[in-house]
């Protein structure tokens, strides 16, 4: 599968630390864990999540694709006080000539393409004409899909009426109860709910009206849904 290079900008409302604290709390990790996964002490990454220590931008760049972040580059967005225009600066360092404002450097926001079901037929194409950006930090490699039917309208309840958008994680694990983008051998990719009856896995639609389907042998899981523009 080829890697969708994506940027993750650094400025205004979340720092590097933030960005680390976050990461932290959203996949669970101790402080130790998440040394071990930077490849650092847990006295080190202490600094990071103090705000005690600043790393360069490189070590920043290193240390996304430590996480699994491979697909992410990392770059900086500086604020002047007057807030009236962004500079960024060259990626692969500070810049000394330019040292960072108080404002700078104060989230973190990504960036994925919007990519049509057709691209899901074969290995995902690794850039788009389309991106959307969102808060939301991926386990994995990630991208938004239009729902294009009725297939997951359900009359009540959880629902993903046709013209929503979804963003499909794909660094995430298939579990039953959440929806998946699935390819069985031989057809195209759909939405379904993954679900296990009699230990056999499913995808079941949320519109009654489609049929629920036995997941084959060679049945690909392409990712999980994590966001929705509109509520369930």
């Amino acid at each position: 599968m080829k890697r969708l290079i994506q940027s993750v900008l650094f400025a205004l409302m979340e720092n590097w630390n933030a960005f680390l604290k976050r990461y932290k709390r959203e996949h669970n990790l101790s402080q130790l864990k998440l040394a071990e996964r930077l490849c650092m002490t847990q006295g080190g990454v202490g600094h990071w999540l103090r705000g005690t220590r600043r790393p360069t931008l490189i070590t920043i760049n290193e240390k996304l694709e430590k996480l699994g972040l491979v697909y992410l580059e990392a770059q900086v967005m500086v604020v002047e006080r007057d807030l009236a225009e962004l500079t960024r600066e060259s990626r692969g360092s500070y810049g000394s000539e330019r040292p960072l404002s108080a404002e700078a450097l104060r989230y973190a926001s990504f960036r994925f393409p919007v990519l049509g079901w057709a691209d899901l037929q074969g290995p995902l194409p690794d850039k788009s004409e389309v991106q959307e950006q969102t808060d939301y930090m991926p386990a994995g490699n990630a991208f938004w899909l239009e729902v294009e039917n009725d297939s997951m309208n359900a009359a009540s309840g959880k629902s993903v009426p046709e013209g929503m958008r979804i963003l499909v994680d794909t660094g995430l694990q298939p579990e039953p109860g959440k929806l998946v983008i699935a390819r069985q051998p031989g057809r195209s990719a759909v939405l379904r709910q993954l679900i296990e009856e009699g230990g056999e896995r499913m995808l079941r639609p949320l519109n009654t009206r489609y049929p629920t389907v036995l997941c084959e042998e060679g049945c690909e899981f392409l990712g999980v849904v994590v966001r929705v523009h509109g509520a369930f």
